[in-house]
């Protein structure tokens, strides 16, 4: 006789981009035991069928494709806010100037921004705030690579309140003003899981 079908959600660190999504898709199905209900940012929705799933033969997969399961509930918190900033920053189309970052997140994550503020910098020693921006700057970076929306367009999707003021936080974090970065041969970026 077997076993019902579990429900489960795997938290699954290091998840950054639509190509993260599909590497794990990838990783899930060639897992037996289980069949894929949604894969998004940060976690997988399974079914367990008949059985178990061999978590520590899943857990070695996806860390061969820099991906790691998470099992503390502070640590999936943590890995929440990093995909919540990603979805903001990335697919946001501007939401940053619309809703407060601090409101998005609280709304998203159900829980007080000055909890995961304090949680995000005891865990990382880096702020939440500091993470926006270097978040937001990396998305910058990657608009000016592709060279085909004006400084004044960038600023504008990515909320930032003037040209100017955008390009005093590129300069900050980069060392490059928007004008030197725009004209080097190679743009370095940093992967977005090296971030913090």
């Amino acid at each position: 006789m077997s076993n019902a079908n579990k429900n489960i959600i795997l938290q699954i660190r290091n998840m950054v981009s639509s190509r993260c999504i599909a590497q794990v898709q990838n990783i899930l199905e060639s897992s037996t035991n289980l069949s894929i209900d949604k894969v998004y940012l940060g976690a997988a929705q399974i079914q367990v069928n008949d059985g178990n799933i061999d978590f520590i033969d899943l857990q070695k997969k996806l860390q061969e494709q820099g991906f790691d399961l998470i099992y503390d509930k502070e640590a999936a918190l943590l890995e929440a806010i990093k995909v919540a900033v990603l979805e903001m920053i990335y697919y946001g189309n501007n939401l940053n100037s619309l809703i407060r970052n601090s409101d998005y997140l609280s709304d998203k994550l159900a829980h007080p921004y000055t909890f995961l503020s304090k949680l995000f910098s005891d865990k990382t020693h880096l702020t939440l705030e500091k993470y926006i921006i270097l978040v937001k700057i990396e998305r910058v970076k990657e608009l000016l690579s592709y060279n085909e929306m004006t400084l004044s367009e960038i600023s504008y999707q990515m909320g930032y309140s003037s040209v100017q003021y955008l390009s005093n936080q590129f300069k900050q974090i980069t060392t490059y003003s928007v004008s030197e970065y725009k004209a080097l041969p190679i743009k370095p970026r940093i992967p977005l899981d090296q971030l913090i």
